[in-house]
């Protein structure tokens, strides 16, 4: 059962992003987010029956600008806000919304409470916009508690087009569509329409209650290496022996698949015994690697890289910033990536 306490308190964070855009009816131009504007414009926010407090970045960014760093000082206000809200509210730009909600993930652990990240393909100023349904609604999830008074959602999210989803299983898959984010590999927390469907299975719950742990440090020494048809040796060795590289994600075909070219196999191994974490991550939206089901994936698993399963390539990429920001040594890391820390992989 979902009920809504008296004591409900939701924290409101913008960060940037089309959401928080706001039209000026006499010029035209799109206004930066101020949420006595916000209030004008979605007057339903009145008809919470819980408070709304906000807070916004010094300078809100383009989710293109996002980084490491912003990434910090989301989870820096979280931190020092834990104990005096229910549950946390996101406006965040589409671009990057996946990777901050998969680097929140891991950076925020032992979480109880909501972490929802939302935003909209047209301002909230816009008649048509798809903000106003987000927000509400994302509001209201994250306002909702369990009968035993413990939050439904204890978890970061995301919420887009009348679905929640996991963040660390989010992949944008759509510029234009509201229905802009999808998790194709695990199901949606709950879907919305007249009724709010929570998926209590699929949720993660704490077994037992443990003090917010955060971590802060992450380490940009990755990249991201995507296979095509007639790729050549000079493109691999520049992103392989990237000086300080400590991690790769590797977008192969299908199952896990790559060309059998000799130097491929050659570059990939060198890299691995250099120390880079490689690891194997479909380009396909749905599905996982399998790298013993073909050879042209068994090559891979010789050479030294991990399957990635089913992660997606955003969740992929956070992972590795964050185990290598906490100092694991190769070993550790690569013994980590191969197994689920918050849900991002279905290791069965």
């Amino acid at each position: 059962m979902e009920t809504i306490t008296n004591t409900t308190s939701i924290l409101l964070i913008y960060t940037g992003g089309t959401i928080g855009m706001i039209e000026n009816p006499v010029t035209g131009a799109l206004e930066n987010f101020s949420f006595e504007q916000l209030k004008k414009h979605v007057p339903e926010l009145q008809k919470f029956d819980f408070n709304i407090d906000s807070c916004q970045f010094d300078q809100p960014m383009d989710s293109s600008d996002m980084d490491a760093v912003a990434w910090r000082m989301l989870v820096d206000i979280i931190q020092n806000n834990y104990d005096k809200y229910t549950g946390f509210v996101v406006l965040h730009g589409t671009d990057t919304m996946a990777f901050t909600a998969s680097a929140l993930s891991f950076m925020l652990h032992g979480l109880s409470k909501p972490v929802i990240l939302t935003g909209s393909q047209l301002p909230i100023g816009v008649i048509r916009t798809d903000g106003k349904e987000n927000l509400l609604t994302s509001l209201e999830i994250a306002a909702a508690h369990r009968a035993d008074g413990k939050p439904m959602v204890q978890e970061v999210c995301v919420y887009f087009e009348n679905k929640l989803m996991r963040g660390n299983r989010t992949t944008k898959l759509n510029a234009e569509d509201f229905n802009a984010f999808r998790s194709y590999n695990y199901p949606d927390l709950a879907t919305v329409g007249i009724h709010i469907r929570y998926n209590l299975n699929a949720i993660h719950y704490q077994e037992k209650e443990v003090p917010l742990k955060v971590y802060t440090t992450m380490s940009t020494n990755v990249a991201i290496l995507k296979l095509f048809p007639g790729i050549q040796e000079m493109v691999v060795r520049s992103v392989l022996f990237i000086k300080g590289l400590k991690g790769v994600v590797l977008e192969t075909y299908g199952s896990g698949n790559a060309p059998r070219k000799g130097w491929l196999v050659d570059c990939l191994s060198e890299a691995s015994k250099r120390g880079v974490v490689i690891v194997n991550v479909t380009q396909c939206k749905s599905g996982m690697v399998d790298m013993d089901r073909y050879e042209t994936g068994y090559q891979l698993k010789s050479a030294g890289v991990l399957s990635g399963y089913d992660i997606t390539t955003e969740a992929a990429l956070t992972k590795l910033m964050f185990l290598f920001g906490q100092g694991l040594s190769v070993d550790e890391v690569r013994l980590e990536m191969m197994h689920s820390i918050v849900g991002e992989i279905s290791m069965d």
